[in-house]
C-alpha cells in the first residue's frame, strides 16, 4: 500500500495535482475495482474483508485518520479571522448556508435517486447538506503559499473563512454519526458535542483577546492538558457514542494557539504522519468499494454541480457584501470551493457507520478530488498570478512555508 501510494501519489505531484489524488487511485487499482476484476482470488486473500489482517489495516488506517485530522486542526491560524473578523464571518455565514441549503433540498426533491429509506432520509438529508459545506483548509493553505496568496487581503479572508467552516462542519457531522448508534442517547451527544465546541469556542476567545497569555506557564498548561484530554476523548468518544475524528480535531486547534508547542509537534510528527500514515488511509479507502460498479453518472454530476453552485456562489456573495470586488469575490468562491481530503474523511466515516452507500461515497470522493483541482487552476486566472507548481502538494508543514512571517504585525 505504502509503495502503491509513493508511485501514484508521485505521478499526481508530476502533473501538478495533490498527492492524495493518486494515493486514492493507487488505492482502487489494488481493491475490488481493478485488482479484483482481474485476480479476485487473490485480492480477497491479500485484503481480506474480515479476520486478524482485516482488522489490524483497519486500525493502521484510523491511526492515519487520527493523526492527519489531528495535524489539520494544529495548522488552522486564528489570526487570519481576527484580522477580519466582520468580513470573514459574513463570508463564511453564507459559504456554508447556501450549499447546505442546497445540499439539503436536493434529497428531499430526488428522494429516489439516493435509494434511501424514509426513516433515514432525514438524517442523510443533514449529513449531504454538511457534507458539502466545509473546506479543505490544509489543501487551500498550500495553493494560496504558493500563489503568494496567503498574506494578501483574499487569502486571509479565504483561511479564515475556511476555518469556521471547518469548525462548524466537523461539530455538526460528529453530531449526525453518533445519532447513528442505536444504544447511545441523542441528548447525551448533543449535550456532549455542545460542551466540547463552548469550551473550544471559550478557549479560543479568551486568549484571542490577550495571545500573552498563550505564553505564561500556568495558561499555557492548561491548554496543552486541555489538548491532551480531547485526544484521550477521541478514544473515549467512539464508546460514547461520538466519532473520534472530531476531538481529535477540536484538540488541535486548540494546541495551535500554543505556537512553539504546535511547531515543535509539527517538526517531529508532520512527515511520519503525512509520508506513512495518511497514505496508508488514503490508500485504504479505494479498498472500500467498486468504484466502476458503483459510478452513478447522475448521481456524480449532481453532487458535483451542487457542491461547486453553493460554494461558490454562497461564498462570493458573502464576500461581496463583506465589500470585496466581484473578481476578488469570486476568487473566494473558488478558493473555498476546495474540498480535498476533509470531504473524503467524512464521506469515508459515513460509509463506515453505514449511513450512505456505495455511489454516494465515489460521488462525494470524486466531487471532492474535482473541487480540489478547479480551485487550483481558478485561482491563478483570477488572481493574475503565476500558475501552480508542483511545489503547492509537496508535504511540507505550514509554519515551514510561512517561516517567521507574522501576519498580524504586517
Amino acid at each position: 500500500m505504502l509503495v502503491s501510494a509513493l508511485v501514484f501519489g508521485g505521478l499526481a505531484k508530476r502533473l501538478h495535482q495533490p498527492a492524495v489524488l493518486g494515493e486514492i487511485i493507487g488505492g482502487i487499482a489494488l481493491g475490488p475495482t481493478i485488482f479484483g476484476a482481474t485476480a479476485p482470488a487473490v485480492q480477497s486473500e491479500i485484503f481480506a474483508v474480515s479476520g486478524d489482517s482485516s482488522r489490524m489495516l483497519y486500525s493502521a488506517a484510523y491511526l492515519g485518520l487520527v493523526a492527519f485530522v489531528f495535524i489539520a486542526g494544529l495548522e488552522i491560524d486564528l489570526s487570519f479571522i481576527r484580522l477580519q473578523g466582520r468580513s470573514t464571518l459574513i463570508t463564511s455565514i453564507f459559504s456554508v448556508i447556501l450549499p447546505f441549503v442546497l445540499g439539503f433540498g436536493m434529497v428531499f426533491l430526488a428522494p429516489r435517486l439516493w435509494s434511501i429509506p424514509p426513516e433515514d432520509r432525514g438524517i442523510f438529508a443533514l449529513f449531504m447538506g454538511t457534507a458539502l459545506s466545509i473546506s479543505a483548509l490544509p489543501v487551500i493553505a498550500r495553493i494560496l503559499i504558493d500563489l503568494d496568496l496567503l498574506k494578501t487581503e483574499i487569502g486571509g479572508m479565504i483561511l479564515g473563512s475556511a476555518t469556521i467552516n471547518d469548525i462548524v462542519g466537523w461539530s455538526a457531522f460528529a453530531l449526525i454519526l453518533s445519532s447513528l448508534k442505536a444504544n447511545s442517547s441523542l441528548g447525551l451527544n448533543l449535550g456532549l458535542t455542545a460542551g466540547v465546541l463552548i469550551l473550544t469556542i471559550g478557549i479560543l476567545y479568551l486568549t484571542g483577546k490577550d495571545e500573552a497569555w498563550t505564553k505564561s506557564a500556568i495558561v499555557g498548561g492548561i491548554i496543552d492538558l486541555v489538548a491532551l484530554g480531547m485526544l484521550a476523548a477521541s478514544i473515549a468518544a467512539e464508546f460514547l457514542g461520538a466519532h473520534g475524528i472530531f476531538a481529535a480535531f477540536l484538540a488541535g486547534v486548540i494546541l495551535s494557539l500554543r505556537r512553539c508547542r504546535r511547531d515543535l509537534i509539527l517538526k517531529k510528527t508532520y512527515r511520519p504522519v503525512i509520508t506513512i500514515l495518511a497514505p496508508i488511509y488514503f490508500v485504504s479507502i479505494g479498498l472500500k468499494t467498486n468504484f466502476v460498479a458503483d459510478f452513478d453518472m447522475i448521481v456524480v454530476l449532481l453532487v458535483l454541480s451542487v457542491a461547486c453552485i453553493g460554494k461558490i456562489l454562497g461564498a462570493g456573495l458573502g464576500a461581496m457584501i463583506g465589500g470585496m470586488t466581484e473578481r476578488k469575490a469570486l476568487a473566494v468562491g473558488f478558493g473555498l470551493n476546495a474540498r480535498g481530503a476533509m470531504e473524503i474523511v467524512l464521506a469515508t466515516a459515513a460509509l463506515d457507520y453505514g449511513l450512505i452507500e456505495g455511489p454516494i461515497f465515489v460521488a462525494l470522493v470524486i466531487m471532492a478530488l474535482v473541487t480540489t483541482m478547479i480551485s487550483g487552476l481558478a485561482l491563478p486566472r483570477l488572481m493574475k498570478t503565476r500558475p501552480i507548481s508542483q511545489k503547492a502538494w509537496e508535504p511540507l508543514p505550514l509554519h515551514e512555508q510561512m517561516g517567521s512571517y507574522n501576519y498580524l504585525e504586517s
